[in-house]
């Protein structure tokens, strides 16, 4: 532990490494509320309403294990810092944007400041406490974490009604502006290992999953047959073809394809995928039914959703306690079933006059789902992998979800436009309905790779149960921390 540790207090550091993953992780969900709100104030379309979202997902994912490989080599701090104030100036930029193009651009530079944010946030704070309150310091990190996404409708939904659209960007300047010096302050600019990062790789997946999304979104209005589609997914899936041959012979690949012959691993990180791909893209759909045809508010929408966004905070760390004693695959099985038939019976519930009492089943039903995955797959992505690959695999496992995220949002939009789907009250419901069974569909495929995984019971890691959820980041932080170089 180094010196810098030992002087700072440890309510001191959890506040320095987790306000700036709690504004970084707030913003990736506040947004969904703003989208009618932004689409009316910026004349915006559809199609530039989910590269509002696509735009930070996409570029969130493509830095991700490169944020964390720069950390090891120029210090943790100082990217994690550089990455703060990048996040902060691009939410001023947002909030300051009067084109669709704009907020597109900006919300893409946010991403890239998320990615340095987000992996670092951890591994600073582990290194910053004694090993005895590890445990505690990073459960209560992880509460924030989730914190941040069940309020992320809620506190958006509340900004938006009581100021504008643009208030929910402005407030992460205040936030950028006290944790830079805070991070300065309290955490240890320590170093890990100095490996080549892969700016091949980097780019070569980027580039294709840009490539493929951009071929999904344009598909409708630019004909699926048309020269800019095929020619952007052809290019798309020739880019990420040649980055899977490239990372087959990088002396230090991004992602080392080698863990993909773990089974656990490979079906984890399968349903990582499909799970996010079905769900956020669902959710991006259902949003827009509360407010463009139920004529809710930004702020009832964020209320009405509660069942479904805040039972994870509570079932999660039920279900970690959970996975030791009946197996992950049992309890991320039964989520994926529960999310399926949940959106399925919201498809068929899904009508402008329905009642929302009529909603809050499938609601509560989902967000129980979602908990009984996030934990148990978390355990299963590190299940069998030794302790030098914890990051990069829970670095691949975000990067694939968050690769899902975008996806998903693409494909159901593309499916909701296909039907004919309009942003007004009478043209919206007919062709949400196909987009949500989509998305139904996903879960469906998710369950199935599910099914791969083994039957064994998890541990969370170093021989004792994860009773807080929190099986990857513990694993990450034990392995980060006790690596770190001393008297940093």
């Amino acid at each position: 532990m180094s010196s810098t540790a030992r002087r700072t207090p440890v309510w001191l550091a959890i506040v320095a490494a987790s306000l700036p993953m709690f504004m970084a992780t707030l913003d990736n969900l506040v947004i969904t509320n703003a989208l009618p709100a932004m689409a009316v104030d910026l004349g915006a379309s559809i199609e530039e309403l989910q590269w509002f979202v696509n735009a930070f997902t996409l570029s969130f994912a493509t830095f991700i294990l490169a944020a964390a490989a720069l950390g090891d080599r120029i210090g943790r701090r100082t990217v994690f810092v550089a990455a703060i104030g990048l996040f902060t100036v691009a939410s001023a930029l947002v909030a300051l944007s009067t084109e669709p193009w704009m907020v597109i651009a900006t919300r893409a530079i946010q991403g890239v400041g998320a990615a340095g944010i987000m992996p670092l946030s951890l591994t600073l704070l582990a290194g910053s406490v004694p090993k005895r309150l590890r445990p505690m310091a990073i459960g209560i990190w992880g509460g924030v974490a989730g914190l941040g996404v069940a309020l992320g409708p809620l506190i958006g939904g509340a900004v938006i009604e009581g100021w504008n659209w643009e208030a929910i960007f402005w407030l992460n300047v205040p936030v950028g502006i006290v944790a830079i010096p805070l991070a300065l302050a309290a955490l240890p600019n320590a170093l890990g290992a100095r490996v080549r990062i892969d700016l091949p790789g980097v780019a070569l997946a980027g580039l294709g999953v840009l490539g493929l999304v951009f071929g999904i979104v344009r598909g409708n209005d630019a004909g699926w047959d048309s020269a800019e589609v095929i020619g952007s997914l052809s290019v798309g899936a020739a880019l990420l073809a040649a980055f899977v041959w490239w990372e087959s012979r990088a002396a230090a690949p991004l992602l080392p394809l080698r863990l993909f012959r773990d089974r656990s691993f490979t079906a984890a990180n399968l349903v990582g995928f499909w799970f996010s791909f079905g769900m956020f893209g669902t959710v991006f759909v259902l949003i827009q039914f509360l407010q463009v045809v139920q004529g809710a508010s930004p702020l009832e929408a964020g209320v009405q959703t509660m069942p479904w966004t805040l039972a994870p905070m509570f079932i999660a760390p039920v279900a970690g306690a959970l996975a030791p004693r009946v197996g992950t695959r049992t309890l991320i099985v039964a989520g994926l079933a529960l999310q399926a038939a949940a959106l399925v019976w919201l498809a068929l519930e899904l009508d402008p006059e329905v009642a929302y009492g009529s909603l809050v089943a499938p609601f509560l039903m989902a967000g129980v789902g979602m908990a009984l995955v996030f934990a148990p797959m978390s355990t299963a992505v590190l299940a069998n992998m030794p302790e030098d690959d914890h990051a990069k695999a829970s670095g691949t496992n975000s990067t694939l979800r968050e690769v899902g995220v975008a996806l998903g949002v693409a494909v159901l939009t593309a499916v909701f436009t296909g039907a004919g789907g309009e942003l007004t009250p009478t043209g919206f419901t007919d062709a949400a309905v196909p987009a949500v069974l989509v998305g139904a569909g996903a879960l469906a495929v998710a369950l199935v790779s599910a099914l791969f995984l083994p039957l064994g019971r998890g541990t969370g890691g170093h021989g004792a149960p994860e009773a807080s959820g929190l099986t990857e980041a513990s694993s990450i932080a034990r392995d980060s921390a006790d690596r770190e170089p001393a008297g940093v």
